[in-house]
């Protein structure tokens, strides 16, 4: 609808109009709360840009906010890790769950049954768990520290177990299909009742033609529709040429989660789950330490040491994951000392040395590893090595793919070239 002047004519719930609303004190029109093709937004990206939106050129919102109010980030974080775990749903055949920070996953798995060590880690050992709590569960302990505070998505209907075990973590919100009544009832009491709660429509499928305005310019691309499958697994220029069942499962997996991973990224998956991101790098290399420093850590947290670490009582979740992180670390003093282990133990624990630590890294194996680009080196190849790579899918087509291949047939890594970019932004 528009509103008319001697001279011109406005769209009233254009940003312009919106602003002058909000500046001048006016109340804006009536009907504008109840559009269904747009949702007005406390506030943009941050708290000074005003006025802000979600809104469609052509027919209706694909969402229902149920719960809470949504902010701009959120419905960034939402979009995108709903597009990432209906493919890899599809994919699969598997629940699928995702935790999102900051545009980037922290998290992604689908729901292949853990092992003892892994809900005493992930800390659900007390908690009956269905396909997709179980999903969620290892998106979650991937990288518990950045998923603090998390965005979650689940590609299919939150049952009553996924939403106790959301309810127990500090998160800001989820998207998903629908909802059951148990889990609706629990989620929206979950912070206080401000907990953001968004449904989604499964069938909506977006325009096949997308814009993004930078700077007052309008970009506009094809939508990256590209399917990730097995085909993708094909082309092996390694000595080694096999790739087990769970490795091609693994691969398209890390494959689909740099789809949606700020880039440049590398992710490392094992047994469906991520267990190390590196995104939004300039450098691939330090793309591959960064994801292969946090499967590391997600790995020495089955250490034994770390398993029987002498708790204090209700010590808090947050306190204990950043804990456990500088327990691991070079920097273990900073919770060890005298002092300030107190804080957290019963009593005090032995160092895990960096003798010890090696010795169980190297009893990692059957790591996948995904690049969203070419390595352009083989010092990448080295360091996945440390981390237990032993499958990789990547791009191909550096002018040093011969020295990449090299350091593979090296260390008996199979590796496939997919000729196909995954870069997103």
């Amino acid at each position: 609808m528009l509103f008319a002047t001697k001279n011109s004519s406005y769209n009233l719930s254009s940003p312009f109009i919106l602003y002058l609303c909000h500046t001048l004190k006016i109340n804006k029109p009536k009907y504008y709360k109840t559009m269904a093709k747009e949702l007005e937004l406390k506030y943009g990206c941050n708290p000074n840009q005003k006025p802000s939106r979600i809104f469609m050129q052509e027919g209706e919102l694909p969402i229902e906010v149920l719960n809470g109010r949504p902010g701009y980030i959120n419905f960034l974080d939402a979009f995108n890790s709903w597009q990432l775990v209906k493919e890899l749903k599809e994919a699969t055949g598997l629940p699928a769950a995702a935790s999102f920070k900051h545009v980037s996953p922290a998290g992604a798995a689908v729901g292949i049954e853990l092992n003892d060590t892994l809900k005493k880690i992930y800390f659900v050992n007390d908690l009956p768990l269905t396909s997709l709590a179980t999903a969620y569960a290892r998106a979650r302990g991937a990288d518990r520290m950045s998923s603090y505070g998390d965005f979650i998505a689940l590609s299919d209907t939150c049952d009553e177990a996924t939403a106790r075990l959301i309810n127990r973590e500090v998160s800001d919100g989820v998207i998903a299909p629908n909802y059951t009544p148990e889990a609706l009832e629990i989620l929206k009491n979950k912070r206080k009742g401000t907990y953001n709660v968004i449904k989604i429509d499964p069938a909506y499928r977006p325009v096949p033609i997308e814009h993004k305005d930078v700077f007052g310019i309008t970009f506009e691309q094809g939508r990256n529709e590209i399917k990730l499958d097995e085909s993708l697994l094909t082309h092996i220029p390694t000595k080694s040429q096999h790739f087990p069942d769970e490795a091609k499962r693994d691969l398209i997996i890390a494959l689909i989660t740099l789809k949606y991973t700020q880039s440049n990224s590398v992710c490392y998956v094992k047994d469906g789950q991520v267990i190390g991101i590196g995104a939004g790098q300039q450098s691939r290399i330090h793309c591959t330490r960064l994801a292969g420093n946090k499967a590391d850590i997600w790995y020495l947290r089955q250490h034994p040491k770390v398993m029987n670490l002498p708790w204090v009582e209700k010590i808090r979740r947050a306190d204990r994951d950043n804990t456990i992180d500088v327990y691991i670390s070079d920097d273990h003093e900073n919770v060890l000392a005298d002092g300030i282990w107190q804080q957290f133990f019963t009593k005090k624990p032995k160092v895990l040395t960096r003798e010890e630590k090696r010795a169980w890294l190297d009893t990692m194996k059957g790591v996948s590893l995904g690049s969203d680009a070419f390595f352009p080196f083989g010092d990448n190849i080295e360091r996945a090595h440390k981390s237990g790579v032993a499958y990789i899918a990547q791009t191909g087509g550096s002018v040093r793919d011969d020295h990449v291949i090299d350091t593979c047939d090296k260390y008996g890594i199979t590796m496939a070239f997919t000729g196909i970019r995954l870069f997103h932004h």
